[in-house]
């Protein structure tokens, strides 16, 4: 299974950007799929989930201004982010694992997914 993330950019606060995720190499209809980021220094925060069922679970850091979703017959995987804030600056990765159990949290958690993407940097400017 290969993830490959884009979309990533350079914006000003207030505006937005849509993250890509494609994922090859099996259908993952039945996974459990989330977005994480990191900053140097800083431990990796879960940032949204999305199960088979299209059950979403977010951060409280971005809720109500990010979205995930995914478009199964792309094999595809998004993250809208909208009203950005500097402290949404990070490295953005997408994972998926069979295990639907990551998934059922109330929100993300810094858990061990089984299929990593290489990361997309999303940079927030004031």
């Amino acid at each position: 299974v290969q993830l490959v993330e884009s979309g990533g950019d350079s914006v000003e606060a207030g505006g937005s950007l849509r993250l890509s995720c494609s994922i090859s190499g099996r259908t993952y209809n039945d996974h459990c799929v989330a977005w994480f980021r990191q900053t140097p220094g800083k431990d990796r925060e879960g940032v949204a989930t999305i199960d088979s069922d299209g059950s979403t679970s977010y951060a409280d850091s971005v809720k109500g201004r990010f979205t995930i979703s995914k478009d199964n017959a792309k094999n595809t995987l998004y993250l809208q982010m909208n009203s950005l804030k500097p402290e949404d600056t990070a490295m953005y990765d997408c994972a998926a694992d069979v295990d639907e159990r990551l998934c059922s949290y109330s929100r993300p958690l810094n858990l061990d997914f089984g299929y990593w993407g290489q990361g997309t940097q999303v940079t927030v400017s004031s």
